[in-house]
């Protein structure tokens, strides 16, 4: 197939979402699809990329998120380089300019348009006028706008899927995870590149490690397991707290390390390359998050993928994901991070638990997600190829009518 995906926000962003676009398109391309990315233009990357299918559309910087580009202009050429590349299907991985751009080629070309829907605005409307200006009716009505007419919707957790559903949302939903690469974060880095990267932060070998890793946003509330610091160390003096990662509330958070004098057991590694990410799950003990905004939850799977156990915020998603004590825990209270914290370094994993984990595996590899989003495309070609039959019937039904 030829597919196009249209972003706002895509690498050198980074971000939940431009790892999953990438994990798409990759995985798309290795089972011998032509993907085209339609993004933003970013000062740090060059206007197009032609030989890797990345075309890029004039933008500003996003009110209130800096970091986040929108497109200003573009429909006219994008359909241009719809029809040069005989898109069969556009899949939209955003509700705002290339969202609508994507929408207007898909209409131009007769094609099926599909969406996923990433973020749960609700969550980030503080960043807009403090959430005196955009509220969460407003998020339910564009939603609702948007996505009418599209002929299909991935929502990547339940949580997704019940939340749109109470926007009024009806367009077709089904659920199918994101993805990860499995090749990437499997591979076994080797005890002198472990030991290379523990050094760089001054980590010995049986240095317990906690790795964070997200952007660096209020919404994350890394200052949850910086508050837990203490009571952790009080059970085990030797334990490091490594928050990988950049964004808006890195000074907040790094002045609470100082006011708490835990500079020397919680260090901040800044922003990571994609392609260098999983390192830092090969070099740590346990992964943790306190994030209650997690709508798909990569940085979870990708720690499972590397074999490590996560201590995370209680969720709808982390319900599903989390069935056995190998793969984790989740916690809502500080007492019960620092207790899953405490367990999994006392109790490393066993061949038992490392099997569980691998079984937990297959349904998010990125194999099976682009799979499954083939598929859907090729279910949303049907109905569409029916659809139109079924219109061209009813107008040889009228036209007989005015005819006799």
């Amino acid at each position: 197939m030829n597919i196009g995906l249209f972003t706002d926000t895509y690498f050198p962003q980074v971000s939940g979402v431009a790892t999953s676009i990438k994990t798409l398109r990759d995985e798309l391309t290795a089972q011998g699809h032509h993907v085209y990315i339609f993004t933003t233009t970013d000062p740090q990357a060059k206007k197009d990329d032609v030989e890797n299918g990345i075309y890029r559309f004039a933008s500003i910087p996003f009110v209130s998120f800096t970091d986040r580009r929108i497109a200003i202009r573009g429909g006219i050429r994008a359909v241009h380089l719809a029809r040069q590349f005989h898109l069969d299907v556009v899949h939209n991985q955003t509700e705002f300019a290339l969202g609508m751009i994507g929408k207007l080629v898909a209409h131009e070309l007769d094609i099926p348009c599909l969406h996923t829907y990433h973020t749960m605005y609700q969550d980030y409307l503080h960043y807009i006028a403090n959430g005196h200006i955009v509220k969460p009716k407003n998020v339910a009505t564009y939603a609702r706008l948007y996505m009418h007419n599209i002929d299909g919707v991935i929502a990547p957790s339940k949580r997704v899927l019940d939340t749109l559903r109470s926007y009024d949302v009806t367009a077709p939903i089904r659920i199918i995870p994101t993805g990860i690469n499995l090749r990437v974060y499997q591979h076994q880095d080797s005890p002198a590149a472990v030991h290379a990267l523990r050094a760089k932060y001054g980590y010995e070998d049986d240095t317990p490690v906690l790795l964070s890793l997200s952007r660096l946003a209020y919404e994350k509330n890394i200052h949850t397991l910086i508050d837990a610091m203490p009571d952790i160390l009080a059970q085990n003096p030797a334990v490091q707290l490594l928050i990988v990662g950049d964004g808006p509330a890195r000074k907040t958070l790094e002045r609470q390390v100082r006011q708490m004098d835990l500079g020397s057991h919680v260090q901040f590694a800044g922003e990571i390359k994609n392609d260098d990410v999983h390192h830092y799950y090969q070099m740590a003990d346990v992964f943790v998050s306190a994030s209650d905004s997690e709508s798909q939850g990569l940085t979870y799977d990708e720690a499972l993928a590397s074999d490590l156990p996560i201590v995370v915020m209680r969720s709808v998603y982390t319900d599903e994901l989390i069935d056995d004590p190998a793969i984790g825990v989740s916690f809502q209270k500080r007492e019960d991070l620092v207790k899953g914290v405490i367990h999994y370094l006392n109790n490393p994993g066993t061949e038992e638990s490392h099997q569980k984990r691998q079984e937990k595996l297959h349904a998010i590899s990125a194999e099976v997600f682009a799979k499954r989003v083939v598929e859907y495309y090729r279910d949303c070609q049907t109905t569409l190829a029916e659809r139109e039959v079924a219109k061209a019937r009813h107008h040889r039904r009228l036209f007989h009518r005015s005819r006799s």
